[in-house]
């Protein structure tokens, strides 16, 4: 694809800057905004009418078809969900809002010509509402032609569609970014398949930056801190905390954290967990009263999850985990029991009228989680193996799950990818877990020597890679020793599912193997071999 010329870069430099410090009210309309013609689709291709809609749309406003796309699968995982708004009142696939805080959906309307209720109810007219709005954001910021056709030089627009500034907007544009840089497939309402290729990229950030200070006296320290606004909690509390309330988001991370902020919410909740890497951002301090399950906020602490209540998709392994996590670490702290009368969904909350987390909420297998089940990775002293918890392993590199790092990330696993850098020759610097300029510049050299998409963020095939790196002896059910436990925590990685690093080859890491070799195209024989190595070492 065509790079940014460098006469570009001061006045772009100049904008992000401004970009960083201002509200994202963005106006401007680009010059393509007659009304959109929509022809029924063919029989013939309706099995393609999502991916024709991005491409369509993608088209007529000049932006990347892959970066629209992932822009909707951050939001909504590609379903519109029949019209019906979100928590933050924002409709369809590109999630086109319409509350005091955000205007996107009658922005988009002015661009388009569509009328509002078309928006919000016809995937096609709401891709290309998105499109029109992310176009309007790259003429704001001076983006020409060249420029749009270059996806890094996107980054500021996408972290404007977030509708949020600072560093909440710019962990927004990172995760549009991580889903570039791994791809992604979804089967979308009606059966239809979208994907998007991996690829390498290197969004130009300006001054944006996702590093964000942690959350103040809490007894989880890795998570992020984002204040809700004034309006929607108040300070202290009248009642001792005895419990811990699990919600459903019903829409983004990004958007709901957003949502805590707008002063007209008159909600919010102490912490946001996402979805794709379990990262988590309190919102109200642990002692001050959340807005989020009427009778019980004096005496509940409010967890909110990214996702849908009728999409079980976003109902991760590593969702599940971190939040285990963090309940039990609050239970720990303030002497919550950890059982169900304890640990309650909203929809059990006295008075409530909300029906979160719903019936796909796994509530055996969370709270396996929060009691310190042996599956669950959760070690006796209340941090987690997965997520920013504690090490599964004295060596530091065993993890139930292996979370999304970047720039400006702390904690255990990145003093993990630390140490793997600087074990297989490339200098991360001390291994701190501080993700700073040593580290990405670290794991760019790595993934470029790799093959690796290098955009500096350690997704599930940097992690695969890393770990699985070393000799590649032939192992079979009945070994054991070191060159197991790298297997098992490579394949926690690529799996995305927990494989106890036990060292020990047994039947479960055998049904790992033969899952793994069967997703890869390989000889399904539960037997470790040149090529089963092969794969791994490639991130795979």
């Amino acid at each position: 694809m065509p790079r940014r010329a460098p006469a570009h870069t001061g006045r772009r430099a100049s904008v992000l800057a401004t970009l960083a410090v201002t509200a994202l009210t963005a106006t401007g309309t680009p010059a393509a905004a007659a009304p959109a013609a929509h022809p029924p689709a063919s029989p013939a291709d309706s099995r393609h009418a999502m991916d024709q809609a991005f491409v369509r749309a993608a088209g007529k406003f000049d932006v990347p078809r892959d970066l629209l796309a992932a822009v909707g699968y951050g939001e909504t995982h590609l379903d519109g969900h029949t019209g019906h708004p979100s928590q933050a009142n924002g409709y369809g696939v590109m999630h086109l809002a319409s509350n005091p805080a955000s205007r996107t959906l009658e922005k988009a309307a002015d661009i388009t010509g569509e009328p509002l209720s078309r928006l919000r109810r016809d995937t096609a007219a709401n891709i290309l509402g998105g499109a029109a709005v992310l176009r309007s954001y790259a003429d704001r910021l001076g983006l020409d032609g060249d420029e749009r056709d270059d996806i890094d030089a996107w980054y500021p627009a996408v972290a404007q569609y977030s509708g949020t500034t600072g560093r909440p907007a710019a962990r927004y544009a990172d995760t549009v970014y991580a889903f570039l840089t791994q791809g992604f497939a979804a089967t979308v309402p009606g059966g239809e398949r979208i994907s998007v290729a991996a690829r390498p990229v290197d969004p130009v950030k300006g001054t944006l930056s996702a590093t964000a200070g942690r959350a103040p006296i809490t007894p989880y320290p890795s998570a992020l801190w984002v204040p809700a606004d004034s309006h929607n909690f108040t300070v202290g509390r009248t009642a001792t905390i005895d419990k811990v309330v699990i919600h459903v988001t019903q829409g983004s991370y990004a958007g709901s954290i957003k949502w805590f902020q707008d002063p007209t919410a008159e909600v919010s909740a102490h912490y946001v967990v996402r979805s794709s890497d379990g990262q988590i951002t309190q919102t109200v301090r642990d002692s001050d009263t959340a807005y989020h399950a009427k009778q019980a906020n004096a005496s509940a602490l409010g967890v909110e999850h990214e996702g849908y209540i009728d999409d079980p998709s976003w109902f991760t392994d590593t969702m599940y985990r971190a939040s285990a996590a963090l309940t039990r670490a609050l239970c720990d702290k303030y002497g919550i029991p950890k059982d169900r009368a304890h640990v309650i969904g909203h929809s059990e909350a006295p008075g409530t009228d909300h029906t979160d987390p719903g019936r796909y909420w796994d509530w055996n297998r969370y709270m396996g989680f929060v009691e310190g089940d042996s599956s669950s990775g959760i070690s006796g002293n209340g941090n987690s193996t997965g997520g920013s918890g504690g090490s599964s392993s004295s060596d530091g590199l065993g993890f139930a799950s292996y979370t999304l790092l970047q720039s400006g990330a702390s904690g255990a696993q990145v003093t993990a990818v630390q140490q793997l850098l600087n074990t297989h020759g490339y200098t991360a610097g001390a291994a701190d877990g501080n993700f700073g300029a040593a580290t990405l510049s670290a794991v760019k050299a790595y993934q470029t020597t790799r093959g690796l998409p290098a955009g500096g963020i350690v997704g599930p095939k940097t992690w695969t890679a890393l770990l699985s790196a070393g000799s590649t002896p032939t192992l079979r059910q009945g070994d054991s020793g070191a060159a197991v436990k790298r297997l098992q925590r490579s394949l926690t990685a690529a799996l995305g599912t927990t494989v106890d690093a036990v060292g020990t080859f047994g039947p479960v890491t055998a049904t790992a193997v033969r899952t793994y070799q069967t997703r890869q195209g390989l000889a399904v024989t539960g037997i470790v071999s040149s090529n089963t190595w092969a794969a791994l070492h490639a991130g795979r």
